[in-house]
């Protein structure tokens, strides 16, 4: 029997139903009333576990209010399960709000493990797992996903994010340009029949999908910022800080950027640059 008045967060299939734990099916097949951020997705599972739990919906568009009814639930004395469409409730999907009502009116939650496409795609990339940093999805204009990517550029760890079909190529551009040759993996269709991983520099993997579409939501894994510690030259400098330039870098942010890999000030990097210009003002004159 399941305790009553308790949340249930099940993690659910990624791909592959056969991926569903025992217990999760056990809690789906017994709780009172399960939350689902698509039911009519969802129904798939409960029918081929041969599970009639009733459910409700609950996503992004309906969770303030619908997380106040299944308080009220729970306050009852119902058992509930939380389920999202693929995956962990909580992780990139609706579940945060109801758990934290919960935890601030003292009733119980138990979390039954499972799936989890980010640890999948990050085994799959071959890059470090021992320090890693879920970034989730890059969304917003063009302009907000620059300032992410850029905002997150220094990390000391493997990146992992989200991202959809559509919206691939246009944010591995952006990390090519900002990150540079750092090593990568975009891992898609993960648990499918057709999961693929896709390994190279940055720039390779968006040269390849600015020619292809893919299927289904992906993953990217980078490779972690690694700090140069070397002094170099003021050509260097100079030479580092306009390739970032060319790339499409802010001359600010890729002068910071440069003199972080130097570890040098970012005055003598500009000063660097500026002297470089004044050679090639002379040269030509």
């Amino acid at each position: 029997m399941l305790e009553r008045g308790t949340l249930y967060v099940c993690a659910t299939p990624i791909g592959n139903l056969a991926d569903v734990t025992f217990r999760v099916l056990d809690v789906l097949r017994k709780a009172d009333l399960i939350a689902a951020e698509d039911t009519r997705h969802s129904r798939k599972l409960l029918q081929h576990y041969d599970i009639h739990t009733p459910m409700v919906s609950y996503h992004e568009h309906n969770e303030k209010s619908r997380a106040l009814e299944l308080l009220a639930k729970l306050q009852a004395g119902l058992a509930v399960a939380l389920i999202s469409d693929a995956g962990t409730p909580g992780i990139s999907d609706p579940g945060y709000v109801i758990v934290n009502l919960c935890r601030e009116h003292g009733l119980p939650v138990d979390v039954l493990p499972g799936p989890n496409a980010a640890v999948t795609a990050l085994i799959l990339s071959g890059l470090p797992a021992d320090r890693f940093a879920f970034l989730g999805f890059c969304q917003g204009k063009i302009s907000e996903r620059r300032r992410r990517v850029e905002e997150y550029a220094q990390i000391p760890m493997t990146h992992i994010y989200y991202e959809a079909p559509h919206r691939l190529a246009a944010l591995l551009a952006e990390m090519a340009k900002v990150y540079g040759e750092r090593p990568a993996a975009v891992v898609r269709e993960i648990s499918k029949l057709h999961q693929q991983v896709h390994q190279g520099t940055l720039p390779e993997l968006a040269a390849e999908f600015a020619l292809q579409r893919p299927r289904g939501e992906c993953c990217i894994v980078v490779g972690a910022y690694a700090k140069q510690s070397r002094l170099g030259t003021p050509d260097e400098w100079r030479a580092a800080a306009e390739k970032k330039i060319e790339r499409g870098i802010p001359s600010s942010v890729a002068m910071k950027e440069t003199a972080q890999e130097f570890d040098v000030s970012k005055r003598a990097v500009y000063q660097a640059v500026l002297d470089g210009k004044k050679k090639e003002d002379v040269a030509s004159s």
